[in-house]
Order: structure tokens, then sequence, then C-alpha cells
């Protein structure tokens, strides 16, 4: 398989995992409503780390420009390939928000806050503090990139890195995920407010476009620091 491709597919499914978690847990009448942070925590983690199992072989499974930006910095992918990696994310990104709209269409419909349905596909802060959200994107990408190249540079029992993997989105969702929804991701984040322009849901609100920026620069910025410290210490 391409590994453009695999990115694509790879994107789509965490993202449909990802973001159809949150909308069983926080719109009205799911059987999952009212799970909480863990579930949702928890869900992320399981929608990273089961596409990364199914294409870690073909592409490296990144499904995130912050992470492919880091890897290319030293030296884990061609820069040619990096502009093709990053489109096919964040086309996976769309393609996944819109399949959760799809199968949840019912229940956003009838939802009357309309943060939460926005909230579904894109994050948006608890306290608004444009320094703060920046810096909570930053630190936790920073984390996370720095953490999944290290695990690059370990020796695991076959598989058992995915265990790895799956276990720091965890940790960040419950740890860091309070302030700003934990994006970490520019794709995750701007893929799925693209598509939900496009979404037809009843009382749908904007899609909250001045706060878009801070989802992506965020994640660049902590990726390329932990790039830069992966390059001096590894």
């Amino acid at each position: 398989m391409n590994p453009w491709l695999a990115e694509l597919i790879g994107t789509a499914i965490m993202i449909y995992l990802g973001s159809a978690v949150v909308a069983n847990t926080i719109l009205d009448k799911t059987k999952g409503k009212g799970g909480g942070i863990i579930v949702i925590a928890l869900g992320w983690a399981l929608a990273v780390m089961i596409p990364a199992i199914i294409f870690s072989g073909i592409s490296g499974a990144h499904f995130n420009p912050a992470l492919t930006l880091a890897i290319a910095m030293n030296g884990g992918v061609y820069w040619h390939y990096v502009p093709m990696y990053v489109l096919a994310q964040f086309v996976g990104a769309a393609i996944g928000a819109t399949l959760t709209w799809i199968q949840y269409k019912d229940h956003f419909d009838i939802t009357e806050d309309k943060d939460a349905k926005l909230a579904c596909f894109s994050n948006s802060p608890a306290i608004k503090n444009t320094p703060i959200n920046l810096i909570s994107e930053i630190f936790a990408t920073f984390l996370l990139v720095f953490t999944l190249i290290g695990i690059e540079n370990q020796t695991f029992a076959y598989g058992t890195n995915f265990f790895a993997l799956g276990g720091i989105i965890l940790a960040i969702g419950v740890a860091l995920g309070g302030t700003t929804g934990y994006a970490i991701n520019p794709a995750r984040d701007l893929g799925p407010r693209i598509a939900f322009v496009f979404f037809k849901i009843q009382n749908k609100p904007s899609a909250n476009w001045s706060y878009a920026w801070i989802p992506v620069i965020g994640p660049l910025i902590g990726a390329v620091l932990a790039g830069f410290l992966v390059g001096v210490l590894f």
C-alpha cells in the first residue's frame, strides 16, 4: 500500500473513533451520555493505537502533521514526503469527522447544546486565555512527540510499543486535557473543523474560527521543540 494512502485511511479511522467517542459521551440520548473525561481519554487512546497497529509498518503511522514534522527534522522521513503526508492526514481527518456526523446525525439534530456539537469535532478552551491555551497545546504536543520518538529509540517486545503509544495518549488526556481538550494534532482539529462547516445539523453553531489557529500553531511549535531536543539527546 502507498504510505500516503495508509496515512489517509489511518487518520480517518483515528478521527472516526475519536470524534465518535466524544459524540457518544456528550450528545443527547446516546447510550454513552455522561461518560466523562475518562471515557473520552481512553477512547482517544484506542483510536490512535488501533490504526497505528495496522499501518505502522507502511507509513510509520504518523496521523499527525506535527509528528511528521518532528520526525522529518530527525531524518525519519524524507522532506519531499512531508507535503503528501500532511495532505493525506487532513483529508483523512475530514473523512473521519464526516463518518461520525453520519452515524450520530439524529443525536446532533436533537442536542440543544450548541457547544457540544462542535466539541465532537474540534477543540475549545475551558477558560479562554490565549497565551495559556497556546502554551497548553505546546506543552502537551511536546510531551507527545518527545515520548513517541523516544519510544522508537527503545527496544520493546513485539507489539508492546503500541501499548506505550496508547498509554501516553491516555496520560495526556487525563492529565493535560482539562484546559483545551488536547488537540496535539493540527489535522485532528482543523480537518474536522473545516468539514463541520458543510455538515447539515439543526441549530448548528459557528466553527469558532477565532480559536482555530491555536490547535494548529501550538502543536507545531511543540513538535519543533521536541524534534530539536530529540536531535540533541539521541
